[in-house]
């Protein structure tokens, strides 16, 4: 069974990372031939200054979208983890978002938020009136908020599946104890969650490094270059610009940034030695 995996793996893993790595050493407008170049692509990247700053407005996205997701997720996910036949209609109900794709979400919310023909002015309601979309700080909140509502249902479900997996008869003990709901939720639910935080976050991490369409469609970046991720900064070199050496380079400093945080995060979750009954 390994060597099926594997021959997958390298042929949709592998190869297509070694020829980006093989184009950011390369001259190519995406049409004509290709000529080497040595590390001028390489060279026009690190030295660009905008560069950082994409690097910047991505971690940004990062760590914000983590942080609301997270807890919102752990919250969500024990509580749709009773079997009661509503909570059970709440999660499928709860589920939807992640079914929409990020640009048609990108759309509607850009409608809903317009100033002059949006939901604000529909309603007379002047908080809505706001230009979300104008304001470098606003439009990050926006990409924040969208980003979570459409991806917390997938990792509550995550939590949700953690939590079933949690004996009960470590809360009967607790409520023999007379441990309150409180109390069992922070001294059981979140240390038998470790793992399910750990594979969670990487999971946010290393996707939101990917997070393009819908920052494309809802500010393209903008205002000015406020919101101009690396995702989007490979894009607008690539088939903007035609320049696909660039474009390559910075796909490969995105891929390093994402195995260098998912090391990170594995190095923190431990190997798994710990008195945890989650994943044992």
């Amino acid at each position: 069974m390994a060597i099926p995996a594997l021959v997958f793996f390298i042929a949709f893993g592998v190869v297509p990372l070694v020829g980006v790595l093989a184009l950011s050493f390369a001259r190519w407008d995406g049409i004509g031939a290709i000529h080497p170049a040595g590390f001028d692509s390489w060279h026009a990247v690190l030295t660009d200054p905008g560069l950082p700053h994409a690097l910047w407005v991505t971690f940004e996205v990062m760590f914000f979208s983590w942080a609301v997701q997270t807890p919102a997720s752990i919250l969500i996910g024990v509580f749709l983890s009773g079997h009661q036949r509503y909570r059970e209609f709440l999660a499928v109900l709860y589920f939807v978002p992640l079914l929409l794709s990020s640009a048609a979400l990108a759309v509607t919310y850009k409608a809903l938020l317009d100033p002059n023909f949006g939901l604000g002015p529909g309603l007379h309601f002047g908080l809505l009136t706001r230009d979300w979309l104008g304001s470098g700080g606003l439009a990050m909140g926006v990409i924040i908020f969208v980003v979570s509502w459409q991806f917390i249902p997938f990792h509550a479900l995550i939590y949700q599946g953690g939590v079933r997996q949690i004996p009960a008869s470590m809360y009967e003990a607790a409520s023999l104890d007379g441990a309150g709901r409180v109390r069992q939720f922070f001294s059981i639910t979140l240390p038998q969650l470790k793992y399910t935080v750990i594979t969670s976050s990487t999971l946010m991490v290393v996707g939101s490094l990917t997070f393009f369409d819908l920052i494309y469609v809802l500010t393209a970046g903008g205002p000015g270059d406020s919101t101009r991720v690396l995702a989007l900064d490979m894009y607008q070199q690539g088939f903007q610009a035609n320049l696909m050496g660039p474009a390559s380079a910075i796909a490969v400093i995105i891929v390093l940034v994402g195995l260098v945080l998912a090391l990170v995060l594995r190095r923190l979750g431990g190997r798994g030695v710990e008195s945890q009954l989650e994943g044992a």
